[in-house]
């Protein structure tokens, strides 16, 4: 009975108010929308800019004036997205890299530094899926899911969050899923390494304000399935 009511005070004290202060915020800002905010000129990181969802969000922020850097794996693709961009008018510079590597992450991130300045957005785009049978997938893919879905973004924001913290300026977008939200079947290591960096996100949210840094601004944004290459194998 005491360990009952000991998980009710726990989840009253640290849960509730959580919750109730989300409501409240999601209410007030239905009926007062806050002021749109201007990305002007600002230097914008998107990962796995080459295809799909970073490429269609390279190129929106382009058309809304952000300096975009793109990063992708893909050098043909990553640099077509950055054409593109560079022809309507807007300013992209493309870099080949490997976000599931700690190494390759610094090193073009200092580069991009010396080329470009300190990135003001960062979004952390950049996924891979296999999908399958759990017990059918194998160790390698399985690794590789959590080594870019997950571990990624560890790296990206250990370079560029310094800078935004030292300014209390900055906004870091997460791409997750709605798998984040729910569990699907058929893409066990999928949905697991997206549960991950939406929990991520969360809890960095709250380091930034216990820190004070109020100025740097965390999202996450849960796509349902879209048609682009990562989901090809699914639907197949």
């Amino acid at each position: 009975m005491e360990s009952l009511v000991e998980k009710i005070i726990f989840f009253t004290c640290i849960f509730f108010p959580r919750l109730l202060y989300y409501y409240v915020v999601a209410l007030v800002t239905a009926f007062i929308p806050a002021k749109p905010k201007s990305i002007s000129g600002k230097i914008t990181l998107v990962t796995g800019a080459g295809h799909g969802i970073g490429k269609e969000i390279a190129l929106e922020l382009a058309r809304k004036g952000a300096k975009l850097v793109l990063w992708d794996i893909n050098k043909a693709n990553n640099d077509e997205t950055a054409s593109q961009i560079n022809l309507m008018g807007g300013s992209a510079t493309s870099y080949v890299v490997d976000v599931a590597k700690a190494d390759d992450v610094h090193k073009t991130a200092e580069q991009m530094r010396r080329e470009v300045g300190d990135v003001d957005i960062l979004v952390n785009n950049a996924g891979i899926l296999y999908g399958g049978e759990l017990l059918k997938l194998k160790e390698a893919h399985i690794r590789r899911t959590f080594d870019v879905n997950t571990l990624a973004h560890f790296w990206t924001v250990k370079e560029f969050l310094p800078a935004m913290i030292e300014k209390n300026s900055g906004h870091i977008v997460t791409i997750a899923s709605m798998v984040a939200k729910s569990g699907t079947a058929y893409m066990v290591d999928y949905s697991a390494s997206k549960y991950a960096v939406y929990g991520f996100t969360e809890a960095l949210n709250e380091e930034l304000m216990k820190l004070g840094k109020n100025g740097v601004k965390t999202i996450t944004v849960c796509p349902a399935f879209v048609s682009t290459g990562l989901v090809k194998q699914i639907r197949d």
